[in-house]
């Protein structure tokens, strides 16, 4: 019997030496389209913080000149342990030691092209920096500019997958560069942290700068999560409506909360961000995970900016989404054992191409449905629902796929009786939450009004459950739980704050108001807030009198004019009027998208809008619900959880300012990734170019 074949270290450097000469070619060819480049314009390649030397880089022959001492070619060698080898340092190919030095010679020439500078290479590949492109510079600095452009696009894969810098020092990921050409130097980790935290800190300045612009109140969000390295983080996230009624979400910082990471902690890291961004008077409200600490926090903060007088009002209100989510884990308990059964069934569903084929006829024989797979089987409400969705919609292809593959699965997967009417009770009770929750994750804006619906919806549906005769007493006991939380949810954002959010919702108003909230108190208390900070102080020029164009004109108004100012005086007057005919209209439909009405009937109520815009920015969930209900959750969790501490700041922070729109920076200077991209597409078209192949036949 042969014996598998076998292919050595030595051997595989033999493999595709050629790919170095295609690579080397191909670049000579696209020299001429690379000579007026310039991936990133006007950079001073000594502040641009890659520790480029002062000297000018020595320049670097595609073919080295000959050189007579074979001293010279022995130092790239190293002689093996038995005397009788020589081992080539770059890529380990080896010769008998008797090979005249010529031959290694021609070696590291043909392979290795500028081997005599590889030692300052190697010393200084972290140092360089990617600059203009000149055409006195490009025949000696080929690959300096190639590894640079690698470096710099390796930087966008970290940011963009969520990776550490430490990923790149795995060894066989080198090894698979070092294969495609043995001359690719990559930086190290160090370096790729220093220039991400330089990038981290000019893209910090941009979104700063853009933050002053932004001339409506901000309203910001809380997240929190421990690491792997039992660190605890906080995310601050800011939120507002422009001028154009387009919603607006910047992740302001990534912050590491220092032990015990109770209330004073958060406060003192979140109050940190607050000032370096300068907007401690613009702040209208904070959503908060409804922990304890968080709330503590919260309470200082508001504390510290009502003492500043500034004369808006700050609140702080729970997350919706983490309320519900709770809620519906209480109503899941009874049915959990159930619940995993199901799902170690769909595991192998999922997993099995033949199995999953079956199911798919017998659910269309049958007629229970159309399955697309994989099918959700995450931990989460989405995945839970879908167990019980599953067995109560195609119970009968479930049994049937079960005994068919009893002998792979076994009998432990078949539900009993009391199992599945566990399933149809449950089923049939969270249907109302699983609506619900879809709603909520689908909503274009989920305002404070809109999730004040929902959530009034779910007290009755768990009021109903509770007080029916026909419901087992497991699930009366359940809701009873679940009654708890919701009260003390409710009792949380009963208040005049939350209130004035609600009702600027045209869909809500005063006609789909939570009862707790919809009293006369409250709208008396929300007329005269709007009377105070809206109905003047935004439309000043109105109302002062003659204007400089005015003056410049001699003063003298048209008697048209005149009537038109005592028009505006007399509006003015009774500015109530306008929240007064905005509550008495009905309700705008549900489907209805709440900032193009508003954008639309901003003209009708010009000082109500402003207010609008204000409130309407104020969120009810401190995370985006599809990410607390959905198995995307997962995903960014596994990110976040598993990120070092060193990496954790700058590379989540300038992955969310690249995703909205803000522009890669490094010391203000813009890296330009498309035209990056335009070279590497260059490049590829060069070498599958009729002209290419030949001389790669040659």
């Amino acid at each position: 019997m042969n014996s598998p074949s076998r292919v050595t270290v030595g051997d595989a450097t033999y493999m595709d030496w050629a790919v170095n000469n295609h690579f080397r070619t191909a670049y000579k060819d696209d020299q001429k389209s690379m000579m007026e480049v310039a991936l990133i314009s006007n950079m001073d390649p000594v502040n641009i913080g890659l520790a480029c030397s002062d000297k000018p880089a020595p320049v670097t022959s595609l073919k080295p000149r000959k050189k007579t001492m074979t001293s010279v070619y022995l130092k790239f060698f190293e002689t093996a342990a038995d005397g009788k080898t020589r081992r080539c340092k770059f890529c380990g190919q080896s010769y008998s030691i008797a090979t005249a030095t010529g031959n290694l010679g021609r070696h590291l020439a043909n392979r290795h092209p500028g081997y005599d500078k590889s030692g300052d290479a190697v010393s200084n590949s972290a140092a360089r920096s990617v600059t203009v492109v000149k055409k006195s510079q490009l025949q000696g600095k080929a690959n300096q500019v190639d590894y640079d452009h690698l470096n710099w696009l390796l930087i966008r894969w970290l940011v963009l997958a969520s990776l550490p810098p430490s990923t790149l020092e795995e060894k066989w990921l080198v090894n698979s560069y070092k294969f495609l050409n043995p001359s690719i130097q990559l930086w190290p980790s160090d370096k790729y942290r220093t220039v991400l935290d330089e990038v981290f800190r000019s893209m910090r300045e941009d979104v700063r700068a853009l933050l002053e612009q932004v001339s409506s109140k901000l309203s910001i969000t809380l997240d929190f999560w421990t690491s792997f390295e039992q660190i605890y983080y906080m995310s601050v996230t800011a939120q507002w409506i422009d001028e154009n009624w387009c919603f607006q979400k910047l992740l302001l910082d990534i912050c590491r909360v220092p032990y015990p990471c109770g209330g004073s902690e958060i406060y003192r890291s979140l109050i940190k961000v607050i000032k370096f961004y300068n907007i401690e008077t613009r702040i209208l409200s904070c959503t908060h995970d409804n922990s304890t600490s968080t709330m503590h926090a919260c309470h200082t903060l508001k504390e510290d900016l009502d003492s500043q007088k500034i004369g808006r009002p700050f609140c702080y209100i729970p997350c919706a989404a983490r309320t519900l989510n709770v809620i519906i884990d209480d109503g899941l308990r009874s049915a959990k054992q159930v619940i995993s059964k199901i799902r170690e069934f769909v595991i192998e569903l999922n997993a099995s191409p033949m199995i999953s084929e079956d199911f798919i006829q017998l659910s269309t024989a049958y007629q229970e449905g159309a399955w697309k797979f994989p099918l959700d089987v995450s931990a989460r409400w989405s995945g839970n629902y879908q167990m019980l969705d599953l067995v109560r919609k195609a119970g009968k292809s479930v049994d049937a796929v079960i005994r068919k593959y009893e002998e792979m699965l076994g009998s432990r997967m078949l539900l009993g009786s009391s199992d599945k009417s566990v399933v149809n009770i449950m089923h049939q009770y969270l249907e109302p939450f699983y609506k619900t929750t879809n709603n909520i994750c689908t909503s274009k804006v989920p305002t404070v009004g809109l999730v004040l619906f929902f959530m009034d919806h779910i007290s009755e549906t768990i009021t109903s459950c509770r007080e029916s005769r026909h419901n087992p007493e497991w699930l009366k006991n359940a809701a009873e739980e679940m009654a708890k939380k919701a009260r003390n949810y409710i009792n949380q954002v009963c208040n005049i704050f939350t209130y004035m959010t609600a009702i600027l919702d045209p869909r809500i108003k005063g006609e789909l108001i939570p009862d707790s909230l919809n009293s006369e108190s409250f709208l008396d208390e929300a007329r005269t807030h709007f009377m105070r900070n809206y109905s003047t102080s935004h439309f000043s020029s109105m109302s002062s009198g003659y204007n400089a164009q005015e003056i410049e004109d001699g003063g003298s108004v048209s008697f048209a004019e005149e009537i038109a100012r005592k028009k505006r005086r007399t509006s003015m007057s009774s500015a109530t009027d306008e929240l007064t005919q905005y509550l008495s209209e009905a309700p705008a439909t549900i489907p209805t998208d709440v900032l193009e009405w508003w954008k639309v009937n901003s003209a009708r109520y010009p000082r109500l809008s402003v207010m609008a815009r204000d409130f309407l920015a104020v969120q009810a969930t401190s995370v985006v619900p599809e990410e607390l209900f959905c198995g995307k959750g997962d995903e960014i969790d596994k990110q976040r959880i598993c990120m070092p501490h060193d990496s954790t700041q700058a590379v989540l922070c300038i992955k969310s300012w690249i995703q909205v729109g803000i522009k890669f920076k490094f010391k203000s200077t813009e890296i330009d990734y498309e035209r990056l991209m335009e070279l590497a597409a260059a490049a590829a078209a060069t070498d599958d170019s009729p002209a290419s192949s030949d001389k790669k036949q040659k």
